[in-house]
């Protein structure tokens, strides 16, 4: 059982940090400088492939928190 969950946590960190390097950084959008926060692109950030990477990003940090935990334990 320890095996199967080290495993998991395995392609949990190199999808984590796959999908981290994979975001645009907070800079990217300079735009709102100048007054284009606004944008169509801006309000529907949720709905884009960058929304899910962050919900994904969500995801796989709490899915390695909690991995991370259950290794460390001396339960199996």
């Amino acid at each position: 059982m320890r095996i199967a969950v080290a495993i998991v946590f395995m392609l949990v960190c190199v999808a984590l940090t796959a999908i981290v390097l994979m975001q645009e950084g907070k800079s990217a959008g300079l735009g709102a400088i100048q007054g284009a926060a606004d944008t169509y692109w801006g309000k529907n950030k949720g709905r884009s492939m960058e929304g899910a990477m962050i919900i994904g990003t969500r995801v796989l940090a709490i899915a390695f928190v909690v991995l991370s935990v259950l290794l460390n334990t001396k339960l199996f």
